[in-house]
């Protein structure tokens, strides 16, 4: 096709998109803190930290998915993976240039709002007197609740366009209840990336939390993944069920000439 895009191409716009999810999402946190100055931290903001990620999310679905997908997480492209919507060779691509724009979308945070981000923590998600047990299950049921929304959207009956839109409003309200208790993560790079950019601005950084996150991001996306199969396949898609076919495509093309959509 004159109009496929190459692989070069998509990890371009995985980098990107990654990058632009953590500089605006991630960097709303220490933005909202240095602006409180000692001002107490309140819903009011923990509103504008949700509505930051949840924007930019629709603005790279619209302005790249037609590129590479617009996964941005590798949560989402290993359940794109294990549904065999995504080529297993392309996993470890899109993993890694989606840490790659974490660690840039992060680095920029320091850029622009200088050390005093550092000093706030940089946004990195972390958890404090919960156990590791209540933060496994909020990262789960976050990141299960967005890869579920994706599954629903990119469907082959879902109503088309509203893709973005849809993912966005879910990211927005899934942090506000997860947020409180670790950070609402939901994506292991934006996990990843901040982590190691502030262990290189000199700051303080919990590795020893950083399994609990990766693991109860991944495996949710995997159970939303394989939940959402079981509840919606019907006998049209057990017949497209064939290696290499997109299900979320209407038309049913190869997976390796088109992109799902997703983020």
């Amino acid at each position: 096709m004159l109009d496929e895009t190459n692989l070069l191409q998509r990890l371009g716009a995985e980098v990107i998109g990654t990058a632009f999810l953590v500089f605006i999402g991630v960097g709303s946190v220490p933005a909202t803190l240095i602006v409180n100055g000692n001002a107490p931290f309140t819903m009011a903001d923990l509103g504008v930290i949700s509505l930051a990620f949840g924007t930019v999310v629709v603005a790279t679905v619209y302005a790249l998915g037609h590129v590479g997908g617009n996964h941005i997480n590798p949560a989402v492209t290993l359940s794109l993976a294990v549904s065999r919507k995504f080529p297993w060779a392309q996993v470890p691509a899109y993993i890694g240039a989606q840490v790659v724009g974490a660690i840039i979308g992060a680095a920029t945070i320091l850029g622009v709002l200088g050390r005093k981000a550092s000093e706030v923590g940089l946004g990195v998600a972390s958890y404090g007197d919960i156990s590791w047990v209540q933060a496994f299950t909020a990262e789960f049921v976050g990141t299960f609740i967005l890869v579920f929304t994706i599954f629903g959207v990119i469907h082959r009956k879902a109503a088309a366009g509203f893709a973005g839109v849809a993912i966005g409003l879910v990211v927005f309200a899934a942090i506000i209840p997860v947020a409180p208790a670790t950070g609402a993560s939901i994506n292991p790079a934006r996990t990843v990336g901040p982590m190691l950019v502030q262990q290189l601005a000199g700051g303080a950084v919990k590795w020893n939390q950083l399994p609990v996150y990766l693991v109860a991001e991944l495996l949710a996306g995997v159970v939303a993944a394989l939940l959402y199969g079981v509840l919606t396949r019907t006998p049209a898609d057990r017949a497209a069920a064939a290696p290499g076919v997109d299900l979320g495509d209407p038309v049913l093309e190869p997976t390796s000439t088109r992109q799902t959509t997703s983020v």
